[in-house]
């Protein structure tokens, strides 16, 4: 019997909020201002040639997603005689010998469709690229969105996040002096945390790409897990015993935090749950991949308590302690990055003082791909 995404129809649960952020170092808010500092802040805000992707919360809602068929465009690519052309004339580096490159030399918008079918395969095949030197941050919004994120998918417009006044498919990531919407543990030895974006949406991310208008000189780098070299680490009959597993991921977490006060307070459209194989497989590749996470996965369906966390939690530990097939991105002025969420996993690293070391404002464009699948039906 083949494992597949199924939605959930009964009520919600409520779920007692963690001390951790439910969506992971990005995302939270807890604002210490001063008159002075707001001041200054807005006085800064007013110079900055990005202030129209500065966050703003609102109260608009929205209905709940719907299904919608989706075709990876790294399909086409299949049947391209040299998938990597887009690549000619380009620095292509592996970060690790089977997880992420760094390229140069390639301007991303100016990509045509094939070329960005080449790139959809490109970075299923490597998990992770980064793209230096772009000048993709000076195009249009209008471009980022629909030119560019919608070619690869529906956009997603994040439930509980801040986003650039009237163009709510950007997700953003902000922290300066005086204000920050990231999350910072205070109490923990470290604020990293594994996740993947918004799994518990009936149709996850698939290729997401994050750019920063502003960030540091060093600090603020994004460390990423290959879940297809995590999957592969572990022994066959266990991850045969996987393969037999669905996991519930739950959005509820995340909307409470928002009510409660947090990150602007906003929860623009009802929690849901899903629930999704424990193991999926890329559309593109075919390879298999872990599809866990600390902040959205909740429970195995169909174990015990005690036997759900204790195989989650092996995971977990699994994800986070693997430095053989994990890497991390430094930050470079105009650099941007490009996932692929089904197959990859990502932490912020909030190791800088905004105070002293600067603002750290980026954008996330987050299309949705197919249903998670074990076994395409």
């Amino acid at each position: 019997m083949s494992t597949v995404t199924r939605t959930i129809t009964e009520p919600l649960r409520t779920l007692t909020l963690r001390p951790e952020s439910p969506e992971g170092p990005e995302q939270s808010q807890r604002p210490q201002q001063t008159t002075s500092a707001v001041k200054a802040n807005k006085d800064k805000d007013d110079e900055y040639p990005y202030a129209w992707a500065l966050p703003t919360f609102d109260n608009k809602t929205y209905p709940p997603l719907t299904e919608f068929k989706h075709k990876d465009p790294g399909l086409e690519a299949l049947k391209h005689e040299n998938p990597r052309e887009f690549l000619e004339g380009a620095q292509v580096s592996s970060l690790t010998p089977k997880f992420g490159s760094d390229v140069s030399g390639v301007q991303l918008h100016k990509l045509d469709p094939r070329g960005k079918q080449q790139l959809a395969r490109f970075v299923a095949e490597r998990g992770l690229v980064v793209f230096r030197e772009q000048d993709f941050q000076d195009q249009s919004p209008e471009w980022m969105l629909n030119e560019w994120g919608s070619f690869f998918g529906r956009l997603h417009i994040h439930p509980t996040s801040g986003h650039p006044a009237d163009r709510p498919e950007f997700h953003l990531v902000y922290r300066d002096m005086s204000k920050s919407l990231n999350y910072e543990f205070t109490d923990r030895f470290s604020s990293s945390v594994w996740h993947s974006d918004v799994t518990y949406e009936e149709q996850p991310p698939g290729l997401t790409t994050l750019f920063l208008f502003d960030s540091p000189e060093s600090g603020g780098d994004t460390a990423y897990v290959s879940q297809v070299e995590a999957y592969n680490r572990l022994s066959p009959s266990f991850r045969a015993y996987l393969e037999t597993l669905s996991v519930v991921h739950s959005g509820v977490e995340q909307a409470n935090f928002s009510r409660a006060g947090n990150r602007g307070g906003t929860v623009r459209r009802e929690p849901v749950e899903n629930v999704h194989p424990l193991v999926r497989t890329h559309p593109v590749t075919g390879h298999k991949a872990l599809f866990v996470n600390k902040q959205f996965s909740r429970r195995i369906v169909g174990l015990k308590v005690e036997e759900s966390d204790a195989i989650l939690n092996l995971l977990y530990d699994h994800l986070a302690k693997g430095v053989d097939f994990q890497t991390r991105v430094k930050w470079t002025p105009r650099a941007v990055v490009l996932w692929d969420n089904r197959i990859t996993a990502h932490s912020a690293i909030v190791d800088f003082d905004s105070a002293q070391d600067g603002r750290r404002h980026g954008a996330r464009i987050t299309p949705q791909a197919e249903r998670p699948f074990l076994r395409n039906v």
